[in-house]
């Protein structure tokens, strides 16, 4: 059974960066897609990013050219690099790997 755990987040000001991992247990890594969703209190989950077996990514439109997936097979681990963030991007974020969710990481921006 796949488990996922996170690290990363945290608080940071307007424009700044922060990188988001997640580590994958379980096998088969390099057989799944993975993605990382954000939640907002009143708000439905929204999938921010994914990445398939073969690298391919999809970004939200709020996110495109801000924020970069990536994974490391060999380490079976997913990454979210969040570069000029913004208030609007302060949520609990969630890696995913169907139908696994991650435990959940909180990311605030100040303005």
């Amino acid at each position: 059974q796949v488990q996922l755990v996170q690290s990363g987040g945290g608080l940071v000001q307007y424009g700044g960066s922060l990188r988001l991992s997640c580590a994958a247990s379980g096998g088969g890594f390099n057989l799944h897609n993975m993605a990382w969703y954000r939640q907002t209190p009143g708000k439905q989950r929204e999938l921010v990013a994914y990445i398939t077996t073969g690298g391919s990514t999809n970004y939200a439109d709020s996110v495109q050219g801000r924020f970069t997936i990536s994974r490391d097979n060999a380490k079976n681990i997913v990454y979210l690099q969040m570069n000029n963030l913004k208030p609007e991007d302060t949520a609990i974020y969630l890696c995913h790997d169907f139908p696994t969710w991650g435990q959940g990481t909180q990311v605030s921006v100040s303005s």
